[in-house]
């Protein structure tokens, strides 16, 4: 196994990665929660957004959900019947939620069967060639210019405890921090629902417009709208700083796919 930096920022900016800090406030596990934490390190204040997996999961749902099913309807528009692209988005809806949910489910799944065969791992080699994993821990603060001889307090801590010798080396090493136990439920259940949340906005005209040309018209404003809320909503989740480029950017993208969903549709039936 090669080392790695320790320093867990650099994983991604929307975790925590202190908890221990005195004055800290307490939080949601970053992986089940959606809270802004406060922490306070000699007086000064740091602002830290949590719920990471959740906000991914959401914008993966989000995503697709405003995308697919506005190009589909927009493709379908140009057979002029309301009914018929009602249907059709309806049915792409369902099976979209569900296939979208059963995706994050299985992907949750396998990040907590991924964290545990790790774990198990780490837990054979501090068996089978405990110097070399002390090595590794060696290697990992090498770097900041701390020699063995520095850490070695450590090291004779985490001797003294396999369980939190393990738990370093996910940390620090893997870089790997343990899921919650129902993270494959709401993954799941977040991507699903996000999908058939997002799917709805460019079909609601539909249901109360008769001419779908009239629908399409009101559809496409009222989705490129979503579009920009979300792609502003997801710059601000993700810490970038180019909030409008990402808002134009996803409503780009969402017209691109609309606009060749509705032309390949009418080349065909024409």
């Amino acid at each position: 196994m090669t080392s790695q930096s320790p320093v867990p920022s650099e994983r991604t900016p929307l975790k925590r990665t202190a908890t221990e800090t005195s004055g800290s406030s307490d939080v949601l596990d970053s992986r089940s929660g959606t809270n802004m934490s406060a922490m306070t390190v000699h007086g000064h204040k740091e602002e830290h957004a949590t719920g990471a997996q959740l906000i991914r999961d959401a914008i993966i749902g989000l995503s697709d959900g405003l995308t697919v099913p506005f190009a589909l309807a927009a493709g379908l528009s140009s057979l002029n019947d309301t009914k018929l692209v009602i249907a059709a988005g309806l049915a792409e809806l369902v099976a979209g939620a569900i296939s979208m949910g059963l995706g994050g489910f299985l992907a949750g799944k396998s990040e907590i069967e991924h964290y545990d065969s790790e774990r198990r791992r780490e837990y054979q080699e501090l068996v089978d060639v405990p110097e070399e994993e002390e090595q590794e821990i060696v290697d990992i603060f090498e770097p900041y210019g701390l020699t063995r001889s520095d850490i070695e307090p450590l090291l004779t801590r985490l001797r003294a405890d396999p369980d939190k010798f393990v738990d370093f080396m996910m940390q620090f090493e893997l870089q790997l921090d343990k899921p919650n136990e129902y993270q494959s439920f709401i993954s799941g259940a977040t991507v699903g629902l996000s999908y058939f949340i997002g799917g709805l906005v460019p079909l609601l005209p539909y249901f109360f417009l008769t001419s779908t040309q009239t629908a399409l018209y009101a559809s496409v404003p009222t989705t490129l709208l979503a579009l920009f809320i979300f792609g502003v909503f997801k710059a601000k989740a993700v810490g970038e700083t180019a909030v409008f480029k990402s808002a134009v950017q996803t409503i780009m993208i969402g017209a691109v796919a609309a606009a060749a969903s509705f032309l390949l549709v009418r080349v065909f039936n024409n």
